[in-house]
């Protein structure tokens, strides 16, 4: 493989930048306390459970795996 005169420069020239680019340390992160940002935290499964149903069966989380599904949970006290 032959490498053209030009191209030589501006492929050691590209390397010499990127060698550089990365040896610069990164910016300090802002105080992110100060503004009140949390940590983003990856959710977390939820938990097995099962509830009866309005007909009486009994209805378990896991049976319901890759369908969409919205609970409503509420409590009168």
């Amino acid at each position: 493989m032959t490498v053209r005169p030009v191209a030589a420069p501006i492929l050691i020239a590209a390397a010499l930048w990127a060698g550089g680019a990365a040896a610069q340390p990164a910016a300090a992160p802002p105080a992110w306390e100060k503004m009140g940002v949390q940590a983003y935290e990856p959710p977390k499964p939820a938990p097995a459970f099962a509830l009866p149903a309005l007909d009486g069966r009994t209805v378990r989380l896991e049976d319901q795996k890759g369908k969409a599904l919205l609970l409503f949970f509420w409590a009168t006290w």
